[in-house]
């Protein structure tokens, strides 16, 4: 599994006047898909419709094609099942996003947890904790589900 992400990081994607920043960005974008999935996974169904919401918004996010998003994923996968807890992930996030690329992380996460059409307990309680770790204020967490509520309810 080393070979696999060593191989991810230094595929093409990486912009070639500076390595450094470009293994750091796919870091993100690894930490990123992993905390996704943690979502995805917290109520213990990871359906067909939160896999095309999670697909989607990586390869919109991230700038990916189809098959970069889905090695991405399993990459994440791979990273997200061996790890202990969630805070390699929210660290390396909280230290390198934005409050407004966290919002933006935020409202995929929310959108993924109503992907399936119903909040559970485990996926409130999954996604205030995240907050905590991204050291956001407890007001973004409301504003993020909000925002991507109303979002949702112009499109149905």
């Amino acid at each position: 599994m080393i070979d696999a992400i060593k191989k991810f990081f230094g595929s093409s994607m990486s912009p070639p006047d500076d390595p450094e920043a470009a293994k750091e960005g796919k870091d993100l974008r690894l930490a990123a898909c992993a905390l996704l999935l943690e979502i995805a996974h917290a109520d213990t169904e990871f359906t067909d419709d939160e896999r095309q919401h999670l697909e989607s918004a990586i390869r919109r996010q991230f700038g990916v094609d189809g098959a970069e998003a889905e090695r991405l994923l399993e990459l994440a996968e791979a990273e997200r099942t061996q790890a202990v807890d969630l805070w390699q992930f929210t660290k390396l996030i909280a230290d390198n996003y934005s409050t407004g690329q966290k919002m933006v992380l935020a409202e995929i996460m929310w959108g993924l947890v109503y992907a399936d059409g119903e909040l559970a307990t485990k996926e409130d309680y999954l996604m205030r904790k995240i907050f905590n770790l991204l050291k956001l204020e407890a007001g973004y967490l409301s504003e993020a589900k909000r925002r991507m509520e109303e979002a949702k309810r112009g499109v149905d």
